[in-house]
């Protein structure tokens, strides 16, 4: 899969679901319900214990079936580790030059972490892939996206924080690439408790969402 691919899936998609968890069983139990509900693509942050062998596992036993990603990556040498176990895309929460090189190096997507105007602008001329508009929530969410992309309509967004079924609509409407979605997708207590079904459905919801946000009114 190179790396127009990976980015093509993510656009089509329009969801990044963002897989945090205690430990690598629950990530995978997560992995699982996200894709039964339709959702072919998901971030593992480096906040899970053991976090590179849960990328392998699910590297090794989807293939590219699924379109998997590395988030909260900080530096360039976990950004390498992360690609070696099989990571096709690299997300952070802030911008670090050398991780954008590093992932440029091996044609892998990365999508560092902004929020400024001048921010997302370093970040896209540095050679993000795209930006990831972070924490989105607390400056205004939906209308601070379309107040960014009014003078950058080039520089492809994906907000995470405050996206949520509520928000999701509007996000995709204010001319988000896809959305990171967090808690409001990944419910642990329910993965723990047994009740996969309510993230399954939930990540159904997000994708019947994103199509008609996106449907010609």
């Amino acid at each position: 899969m190179t790396k127009q691919d990976v980015l093509r899936k993510i656009a089509e998609v329009g969801l990044v679901p963002v897989v945090r968890a205690q430990s690598a069983d629950e990530a995978m139990k997560v992995v699982d319900a996200i894709r039964e509900g339709g959702v072919p693509v998901l971030e593992i942050t480096m906040t899970v214990p053991g976090a590179l062998g849960v990328m392998e596992q699910v590297a090794r036993r989807f293939g590219s079936d699924v379109v998997l990603g590395a988030g909260t990556v900080l530096d360039a040498e976990t950004a390498r580790a992360c690609i070696l176990a099989g990571a096709r895309f690299v997300v952070s929460p802030a911008l670090n030059l050398a991780t954008i090189e590093m992932c440029r190096r091996y044609s892998v997507a990365v999508i560092p972490g902004a929020l400024t105007p001048t921010e997302v602008v370093a970040a896209w001329s540095a050679g993000a892939d795209v930006v990831k508009i972070f924490p989105c929530g607390a400056v205004g969410g939906a209308s601070y996206i379309k107040s960014l992309k009014a003078p950058l309509p080039q520089v492809e967004m994906i907000p995470t924080g405050g996206v949520s079924v509520k928000t999701a609509a509007d996000f995709i409407r204010a001319g988000s690439m896809a959305l990171g979605v967090g808690a409001d997708l990944v419910d642990i207590a329910a993965i723990r408790d047994g009740h996969g079904k309510l993230v399954t459905d939930k990540a159904r919801e997000y994708v019947r969402l994103v199509q008609e946000a996106r449907a010609p009114a």
